[in-house]
Parts: C-alpha cells; sequence; structure tokens
C-alpha cells in the first residue's frame, strides 16, 4: 500500500521532531519533509509535494494561516491539518472557511492525530472531538444574533468589518484582526458602505452602534 506523504511545519524543532517520531511509527504514513515557516514549507513543495500537511498557525515569517491561502491557492491537491494550541472557535471558523480539511490540537494523542490523516486523504473534513461542540455553539450563536440584527443583508463577514469599524479599527488592524488581507479589507468596507447607504467610516460606525451589532 502506497503510503501518505507528511510535511510537518512548525517553528519549534522539538514539535517537529517528536511528531515525525511519532508518526514514523505509523506503517501507512511517511514525513517527507519538516519546515519551520510558510516560506520554508511552500519551498520544500518544490521538490517534494506531500499529500498533507501539518501546519501550525502561529508561526514567525509567514504563519500558518498564510500559508494555508497559498497552499490552497497553489497546491489545491494538498490537504491541509491545521495543527494548534487554539481551543479558538474564530480561528477554527476561519480555517475551515479558508478550505483546511482538519483542526487538531497539539495535546491530543497520536491515534487522533494519525486518524485525521487519514481521514483528509480519503476527502473527508476531521476536527478534533474536543473542538466540534465549540465550533457548533459559535455558529448558532452567531446565527442567532444575526437574526436579531435588524436592517440590511450583509454577511457575517460584512458583520465582523462594521463591528470592528465602530470600534475605531483601520483597515491593517482589521485584517490582522480576521486574519484576511488588506485589500480583502478593502473590498467588504465598499460593500458595507454600499448596503447600509454610507459614504465614510463615522456614518457606518453609528449605524453599527444604532443597530446594536457592536454587542455581536
Amino acid at each position: 500500500m502506497q503510503k501518505i506523504k507528511v510535511t510537518i511545519v512548525d517553528d519549534h524543532a522539538l514539535i517537529r521532531e517528536g511528531i515525525k517520531r511519532l508518526l514514523d511509527l505509523e506503517e501507512t504514513i511517511e514525513v517527507i519533509a519538516l519546515a519551520g515557516d510558510g516560506y520554508e514549507a511552500l519551498e520544500s513543495f518544490k521538490t517534494q509535494k506531500p499529500d498533507v500537511v501539518l501546519l501550525d498557525i502561529n508561526m514567525p515569517n509567514m504563519g500558518g494561516i498564510d500559508c494555508l491561502k497559498e497552499i490552497k491557492a497553489s497546491y489545491p491537491e494538498i490537504k491541509t491539518i491545521m495543527l494548534t494550541i487554539h481551543e479558538d472557535a474564530e480561528y477554527l471558523i476561519e480555517t475551515i472557511n479558508i478550505g483546511a480539511e482538519g483542526y487538531v490540537l497539539k495535546d491530543a494523542d497520536v491515534s487522533s492525530l494519525i486518524h485525521a490523516i487519514q481521514n483528509v486523504v480519503k476527502g473527508e473534513v476531521y476536527i478534533h472531538p474536543t473542538l466540534s461542540g465549540i465550533l457548533v455553539r459559535e455558529y448558532k450563536r452567531k446565527d442567532k444574533n444575526m437574526e436579531d440584527v435588524i436592517g440590511t443583508n450583509l454577511t457575517k463577514r460584512e458583520y465582523e468589518v462594521i463591528r470592528l469599524i465602530s470600534k475605531g479599527y483601520n483597515n491593517k488592524e482589521i485584517a490582522g484582526e480576521l486574519f484576511i488581507s488588506e485589500k480583502t479589507v478593502k473590498n467588504h468596507v465598499s460593500n458595507i458602505f454600499k448596503k447600509i447607504k454610507v459614504t465614510d467610516r463615522t456614518q457606518a460606525a453609528l449605524y453599527a452602534i444604532k443597530h446594536n451589532i457592536t454587542k455581536l
């Protein structure tokens, strides 16, 4: 049986080596490369393309979110599992929306990680069991809050952007908060202005306050 080729991307050498040693014990998996950040990972794909990438979120130079975007844009056939310490719904939803196939906590047992790798190769999505409940609760919470907002056909992402505008965030700060590019933020702001019929950020902020969007 052909082994599943895996690349491990994490800025901590001990974690990279530790995961590699654990996966080397699994006969269905072969670790073909280790990388310390997103740039190293993308460079490694030029010579050895994996079936699955285990990708840390917080890394220097190029972090996991940006690397994930590059992978999905240039190597859509590669499956990506986010490997992180964060039990954070926003991280989880953001990476799933970008296209990550899996999300596993670093303190998970090795059997969960192996199961995740095997599942995503089959075309399935794997969310670590402890995170599934968080994801469901977050979507339910957002859906309920959105129903309570009077007014427009803003998307969920646009609600997030206008909420941050109302707090005084500029485009760069919004991009950092939501893990998206400044260009994407600019497009969202333009769409928001059109939908709520305002011409500047102050008017948008007042609109957000009036319609309780600041509390979402």
